[in-house]
């Protein structure tokens, strides 16, 4: 996969997710695709949906993209997350490990910087 590509990729995913579309966001992924973030894994599109359904209530988070390098079906990106955690703004640097076949996200590992878990039921 072409780095191009691989951005592409990336950059709907994140467009997605600062617009809460949830069907758009599940439409990225395949249908047994992982999603992983600290301690907190899910797999499938069903918990994929009940993952970011509970952060963007919980948290709602906004990702910007600081830089992304792509090729052979992964994804790096640096990120920051723009969050409210109990009434406060909170921002996190983030990376993200994206796995990507035919266009779609078979998996992704996300670190946090401090820490990849949210306090009550983040997860994304």
């Amino acid at each position: 996969m072409a780095t191009d590509d691989a951005r592409a990729v990336l950059e709907a995913h994140v467009a997605a997710f600062n617009d809460r579309d949830v069907r758009g966001l599940l439409d990225g992924f395949t249908e047994d695709a992982e999603w992983v973030t600290g301690h907190y894994r899910c797999a499938g599109r069903t918990e994929l949906e009940e993952l970011f359904t509970g952060a963007f209530a919980a948290i709602a988070p906004r990702l910007g993209i600081v830089r992304v390098v792509g090729g052979h079906g992964v994804v790096a990106a640096e990120l920051v997350e723009d969050m409210t955690i109990d009434g406060r703004p909170v921002r996190a640097p983030i990376a993200g490990f994206y796995t990507v076949r035919d266009g779609l996200i078979v998996g992704a590992k996300i670190y946090r910087e401090g820490s990849a878990d949210i306090p009550d039921g983040g997860g994304a």
